[in-house]
């Protein structure tokens, strides 16, 4: 093992053992079998994201014979090497847990999908009604001629491909038409059944009456097949004339992109396969033969069928905070306190009220706020829009270049624009992927700011599915610094000093090396000395570094990684006192918290950055100090609980391997503590409602 891989994992190979960590939670069969579908799908999904992002890049850097290594001591070719031998491993578990778990466990609990062989005559006959009503209107087969490029798609999607048997004397013996299905028809139609869901996939359905688009030709085979584009693109923002008008020409350009990935149906004919090869110009060591439906991820509605509840886990409702006050607006409660919110277990609905409450009161002046992703009717927005409206000053930072969001916040930036709204595009060169909303009211005693952060999106959906963190509060020194931060970033001026929150990529980084410098300093002087933090990535050499001068110093770190971490632990001489693990459950786990003992005078941060390069040097990022006591205590015993569970933990071992914790403990889950603890909080406040009694008063 050389110096460079003893030290550091590579990070692609590290992304693929997270998503094997996904998948492994689909393969356990003590998960109930909707569960497991749900984490197949999004396993699924994470491939395609994988490879439209991180594998288009390696092989452009290959077909240009860079032979420069990552930290980990691997070429661009080393690393597309071992990322295809591991990706075909996952195929086998991912059709594995399919073909033998879930499909037959399905059929069994009476969800049923039905294939052409399988289909009664009654269900027959509906389907050929369905296809030659509906399915004929809407798809449109498309030849190919060999003096043509082939169709561009903008993203994975499912295709029919086609083979036909060329007339006696044609110069080729057969001839080639693919029928895209597009996201406009259903992936299951449904079948007519005396009891259960039957159901069959859109592409059998195609295949099986293929012949109705082609009524004088002979049809040789109809098989599915999908391509996977390079959507690693950026824009040249130092050329542009029109940044928007460059962002949609990237996601013009990305439908052009070289094909990164050839998905195939087993029973493909070679005939067939050459051809598509050929024609998307795939090397043959990127295309995946698979035996089973093609795009897994299309599967996630199926976890969500009506009338089977009993495959699913017990839903968790989120609770109102029991700091929060339905009785009272916001700009009331939060300058008596400050607010921290534990999401998806405390609801996201105050950070809506919080912005929602600005847009009407007539006391608030502006609204300043960042938004990275946002949902389709996002009622954040709306109140934004609202605001403006009714004349406040409404500036909004919308990240044009947020992947795979682009098109979605360029329509929200265009809205907002014609609403007032100041709307600026990001930075130049940089994403702004902070999240911090700050309100400016008019009150009795002069101007109080108000500010929102988090470590999650501006996006109420997903606010119910990632375990994100927020912090409402009318500190003095914050409220100046999120004002500052934000004049900074739309007067495309040198930020000021801050008095308590540093942002990357200019003070972030350096703060964060140096509490870890003051830990090493106290361990070294013979005192107490330890860290403890949660993010979703460690990549950062530099931060790795750091790490491993502080486990030699003798300081003890804790680190919850949840997917990507370059760092080895348990390395004797380099990470002994290092301890890695990751927790995969059902919240994405996605807040970033820091814990420093800081010689006893702890410093709890919060931050919108993972510990990555990209993180800390390319985007515009904050790390908050939660200096309230009450705040920090509560965010220092949260890190406490995830570092005790045992069921859905794993630890990462010296080889860079995941490996289960110890169980042999009471079983200990760290979400499924949390939940109950958010519930215990909101039974005792309405015990507390319920118990006070207040009398009314005499109109005199």
């Amino acid at each position: 093992m050389s110096e460079k891989t003893r030290r550091f994992i590579n990070r692609e190979l590290s992304w693929l053992q997270f998503n094997q960590r996904v998948l492994d939670v689909a393969l356990s069969a003590e998960q109930p079998l909707l569960e497991r579908v749900k984490f197949l799908a999004i396993s699924a999904s994470n491939l395609d994201e994988f490879f439209m992002v991180r594998v288009g890049g390696l092989q452009l850097l290959t077909r240009k014979n860079v032979q420069a290594t990552d930290f980990a001591g691997m070429t661009p070719e080393d690393q597309l090497n071992k990322i295809r031998e591991r990706v075909r491993r996952m195929l086998t578990d991912q059709y594995r847990c399919y073909n033998e778990d879930l499909e037959p466990g399905l059929y069994a609990q009476g969800i049923c999908r039905v294939k052409p062989d399988d289909l009664t005559q009654s269900q027959s006959r509906f389907i050929k009604g369905r296809f030659e009503e509906e399915i004929t209107s809407v798809l449109s087969p498309i030849a190919l001629w060999p003096e043509e490029s082939v169709p561009m798609f903008p993203e994975p999607e499912l295709c029919v491909a086609v083979r036909l048997q060329t007339k006696e004397g044609a110069e080729e013996p057969f001839r080639y038409v693919l029928i895209p299905l597009g996201k406009q028809l259903p992936r299951f139609l449904t079948l007519p059944s005396e009891k259960g869901y039957d159901f069959m996939l859109l592409e059998d359905v195609v295949a099986m009456n293929v012949q109705r688009f082609f009524p004088e030709e002979s049809v040789v085979e109809a098989i599915s097949f999908r391509i996977t584009r390079n959507a690693d693109m950026i824009v040249s923002e130092d050329v542009a004339t029109s940044f928007m008008e460059e962002m949609e020409q990237l996601l013009q350009d990305r439908k052009e992109s070289h094909c990164v990935r050839l998905e195939l149906d087993s029973q493909t004919s070679a005939t067939l396969q050459a051809f598509l090869t050929q024609a998307y110009q795939v090397s043959p060591a990127d295309v995946y033969q698979v035996d089973g439906p093609l795009d897994l991820s299309g599967m996630m509605p199926l976890s969500g069928l009506k009338g089977f509840e009993e495959l699913v886990e017990e839903p968790w409702n989120s609770h109102i905070s029991s700091d929060v006050n339905s009785n009272e607006t916001m700009f009331e409660q939060v300058p008596e306190k400050n607010i921290l919110l534990l999401h998806p277990y405390e609801s996201f609905d105050p950070v809506v009220r919080f912005i929602d409450e600005a847009a009407d009161d007539p006391d608030v002046l502006s609204i300043k706020q960042t938004l990275y992703r946002t949902s389709s009717k996002s009622p954040i927005v709306a109140a934004l829009m609202r605001a403006a409206q009714s004349g406040k000053y409404v500036t909004v930072i919308v990240e044009l270049k947020a992947r795979f969001d682009e098109m979605r916040n360029i329509e929200w930036a265009k809205r907002l624009e014609r609403e007032g709204v100041n709307v600026i595009y990001g930075v130049r060169r940089l994403k702004t992927h902070s999240k911090v909303c700050v309100i400016v009211r008019q009150e009795p005693q002069g101007i109080k700011r108000y500010v929102h952060f988090g470590t999650g999106n501006y996006n109420e959906k997903t606010a119910g599915l990632y375990s994100d963190i927020s912090y409402l509060t009318a500190d003095h020194d914050l409220g100046d610094d999120a004002v500052s931060f934000f004049n900074a970033v739309t007067g495309g001026s040198q930020p000021q000093d801050f008095h308590k929150i540093e942002a990357a990529p200019l003070g972030l980084k350096p703060r964060l090396l140096e509490m870890i410098g003051v830990e090493i300093d106290q361990a070294s002087r013979g005192e107490k000395a330890f860290i403890r933090t949660k993010v979703n990535s460690l990549v950062d050499p530099d931060i790795i570094e750091a790490f491993y001068r502080a486990s030699a110093a003798g300081v003890t770190v804790q680190l919850n990684i949840r997917g990507i971490c370059c760092l080895r632990p348990d390395v004797p001489g380099l990470s002994e006192n290092i301890e890695v693990i990751s927790i995969i459950d059902r919240y994405l786990e996605h807040a970033r918290v820091m814990h420093f003992h800081h010689g006893g005078d702890d410093r709890v941060l919060i931050s919108s950055a993972d510990w990555m390069p990209r993180n800390l040097e390319r985007r515009i990022e904050l790390l908050v100090p939660i200096d309230d006591k009450q705040c920090q205590l509560r965010l220092i015993k949260i890190l406490q609980v995830y570092f005790q569970d045992n069921v859905k933990a794993k630890r990462l071992n010296a080889q860079g391997v995941y490996v289960p914790v110890d169980t042999s403990g009471i079983p200990f889950r760290a979400q499924e503590h949390l939940q109950h603890e958010a519930e215990l909080r909101a039974k005792n406040v309405r015990q507390e409602q319920v118990t006070f009694f207040e009398p009314h008063k005499s109109p005199s």
